[in-house]
């Protein structure tokens, strides 16, 4: 191959693979919040394993009578088999991340959407739990009615059933704003940092 044949070849590559030093600094300040993402997903990994801790020795701490543990521990299971579904998949995004090297347009670009498909992995894994943080306040309070005095005579009326189903419409809205919120505020924000640096690369 003679000069000019490696000179149509250069010619024949893509643009976007031809990195220039001012664009690769631009694309590798995106490894500042990168790493703010790693860090609070690590974080919230270790605090998601402590709360299913806590949450499974709730019948101890509160002495849950034997009858109503074995129906706790079954909505338990369930509920340990979801999160645990759902904390892989951030488990293996995470030694993804870490793996990545922000030295090409292609590998920001791929980053990038593999962060905003994982907030919304996120955001689906929280609706996910919102089913049994309702059912658990259902148990909790089937647990404490009987305590109440003279609670096998009295009736619900329909205004306290109304107010019941405008509860768990509640909880299930504050849920969902919750975690739009929560996802913004830990991983959202970061990623629109590195969504800016590649609209900058898109000017030039």
């Amino acid at each position: 191959m003679d000069f000019n044949d490696i000179q149509n070849a250069w010619n024949n590559e893509k643009a976007e693979n031809v990195i220039l030093p001012k664009n690769l600094e631009k694309i590798q300040s995106a490894n500042t919040p990168l790493d703010k993402i790693k860090k609070n997903l690590k974080t919230e990994f270790y605090y998601q394993i402590v709360s299913i801790v806590f949450v499974g020795l709730v019948p101890i701490i509160i002495d849950v009578p034997s009858k109503v543990t074995f129906f706790y521990y079954l909505l338990f299971s369930l509920f340990v088999a979801v999160c645990v579904y759902y904390l892989m998949k951030f488990y293996f995004f995470y030694k993804r991340l870490n793996k990545i090297t922000l030295t090409t347009k292609d590998s920001l670009y791929e980053t990038y959407f593999d962060i905003r498909l994982n907030m919304e992995l996120y955001k689906t894994f929280g609706f996910a739990l919102t089913p049994f943080l309702i059912l658990y306040l259902l148990g909790f309070n089937y647990y404490m009615f009987p305590r109440i005095p003279n609670f096998s005579d009295h009736e619900f009326s329909n205004g306290q059933l109304i107010g019941f189903f405008l509860t768990v419409v509640f909880v299930v809205l504050f849920m969902g704003i919750s975690l739009e919120w929560w996802v913004h505020q830990f991983y959202g924000k970061y990623a629109k940092e590195i969504k800016k640096v590649i609209d900058e690369l898109k000017e030039e």
